[in-house]
């Protein structure tokens, strides 16, 4: 399709893909510059000294420490770290995107994982924050932000903008939250680390999200079984029919 005709089938979208991505961005932006004062905040005041509140919060952590809650967060650090998160888990979602034919999900998640990745590594080696003293795992340098509290919103919100589903949304929320916690709990970040890994992974997921917004849009509309089952050509090709015009008529 010529840069025309892609034109003109986008403008007949409906008002929701049109402009809905101005305010998403504008907040994904607004979230990474949060991450920027943030940081600076914790360099300019000496980035070994932590906020009082996290002093406090370490410590009541601490004291509740017991098996119960310590199995499930080293569950978590395997999972949000290593070779889990590098290779396991972007494998898993990449290889279940195009097997259930979603490639442009697979490639949107792609680009913003690598994005969030090298943003959060960045930022690591120009705050240099030393890690709490009090920690349960060995993890790699720099407390601040926490990687796997990024990549944990990254996964949340990509895989929320893919599937639009309130169930997603709600799902990856809780998946995010949960990350920050057992970072927390184990002692590898302070809660601010947590917070500007979160506001990271999903501000770099909500600011890429607006070049594929729309072909994520027609793609949700396309039948998804596995690809080893065969779809008509006439299903499988969005014409007209799948057109975000035509859906104004239903």
């Amino acid at each position: 399709m010529d840069e025309n005709i892609q034109h003109v089938v986008e403008s007949d979208a409906p008002a929701e893909v049109r402009i809905a991505r101005l305010w998403w961005v504008v907040s994904g932006v607004v979230a990474l510059l949060l991450v920027v004062v943030l940081a600076g905040v914790i360099f300019y005041r000496q980035s070994d000294k932590p906020f009082g509140f996290e002093v406090e919060w370490m410590g009541e952590l601490v004291e509740a420490r017991a098996p119960v809650w310590t199995i499930p967060a080293l569950v978590f650090n395997w999972i949000g770290g290593g070779i889990a998160s590098i290779v396991l888990v972007p494998l898993v979602i990449v290889g279940g995107l195009l097997i259930w034919r979603r490639p442009w999900g697979a490639l949107y998640y792609v680009i913003a994982a690598v994005t969030s990745v090298t943003l959060t590594t960045i930022i690591k080696n120009l705050v240099g924050r030393p890690r709490p003293t009090e920690i349960l795992v060995t993890p790699d340098f720099s407390s601040f932000p926490s990687g796997h509290s990024a990549n944990a919103a990254l996964i949340a919100t990509t895989l929320g903008f893919i599937f639009w589903r309130v169930w997603v949304w709600v799902g990856g929320a809780i998946y995010t939250v949960l990350m920050m916690l057992s970072r927390t709990y184990l002692g590898a970040h302070w809660i601010s680390d947590t917070v500007g890994g979160m506001l990271i992974g999903a501000g770099v997921a909500v600011i890429l999200w607006a070049p594929f917004a729309f072909r994520l849009y027609r793609e949700r509309r396309l039948p998804h079984p596995p690809i080893w089952v065969k779809v008509p050509d006439a299903v499988s090709r969005p014409g007209v029919r799948d057109s975000p015009a035509h859906s104004r008529g239903r």
